[in-house]
């Protein structure tokens, strides 16, 4: 008799465990507040644009299959643990994957702009060149956008991409509270005039953009406007989409370059 009843409970221990296993993974069919949560993070990263329902339809496994192509895993259409790691990445509560470097691949959203704030110095390094300078984030919500710390800095810059200010992306290392985190850097300064007061009126800014409020906070620093840094799933301010060539950089960056 306690030998059955022994047998009963490791039946229903093992049950219980592959049900909480199961239950890790969304897919078709599922519904109830984890779906919500996970058509809210896919609509903030404009992969899903439907209600977020709480049911998981047709419209959610293709967006989940969207946001796994474009992120290099297996698109099944399935959000299981490693879909939902790289989806909210550290608010999932598993510590980021470093490279041999101690460089985090981290997500824009929930991560690298928890981190690398407005008013933050960073240390940059440039992958490809091991050279560094140093960025202050001023402004940025899709992406960080950023300033030379001094005018030694912009000159490092200019010399990183040829000689000139450039809008090639070029894989970079930024450096900021004890983090380092992959990221992608266009080194074209835009949007600013250096002599003029920040956050004024001002027309004919840098970069060739028109008349405009004056995104340039750190004067005497050899540049005029900001430019742009991006992060794992960071988005451009013009058309609010991921940009395939920062995402290659940003991975290359984190040693992923395929």
């Amino acid at each position: 008799m306690n030998t059955n009843r022994l047998f009963v409970w490791v039946l229903l221990f093992c049950f219980a465990f592959s049900t909480a296993a199961f239950a890790d993974a969304l897919k078709e069919g599922s519904s109830g507040a984890e779906v919500v949560k996970l058509q809210n993070q896919l609509k903030q990263k404009g992969y899903f644009t439907g209600a977020a329902t709480g049911h998981f339809g047709s419209l959610t496994e293709a967006a989940v299959k969207k946001f796994q192509e474009k992120n290099n895993l297996k698109p099944d259409g399935i959000a299981g643990v490693a879909t939902m790691k790289a989806l909210f990445g550290n608010s999932t509560g598993i510590a980021a994957k470093k490279n041999a470097g101690g460089v985090e691949l981290l997500d824009w959203w929930t991560g690298a702009s928890k981190i690398f704030k407005i008013g933050s110095t960073a240390k940059v390094t440039d992958v490809r060149t091991g050279k560094t300078f140093k960025l202050v984030r001023t402004y940025g919500g899709n992406h960080a956008d950023c300033e030379a710390a001094t005018a030694e800095d912009a000159k490092k810059i200019k010399q990183i991409w040829g000689g000139d200010w450039s809008w090639d992306r070029r894989p970079a290392v930024i450096e900021v509270n004890g983090r380092k985190i992959a990221a992608s850097i266009a080194a074209m300064p835009h949007a600013g005039i250096d002599k003029a007061p920040a956050n004024t009126l001002v027309s004919s800014r840098s970069g060739g953009y028109r008349k405009g409020t004056n995104l340039d906070k750190v004067k005497n620093n050899g540049m005029s406007g900001v430019i742009d840094v991006h992060f794992l799933n960071s988005k451009t301010h013009g058309t609010s989409k991921v940009d395939p060539k920062h995402q290659a950089a940003v991975r290359e960056a984190a040693g992923k370059k395929k």
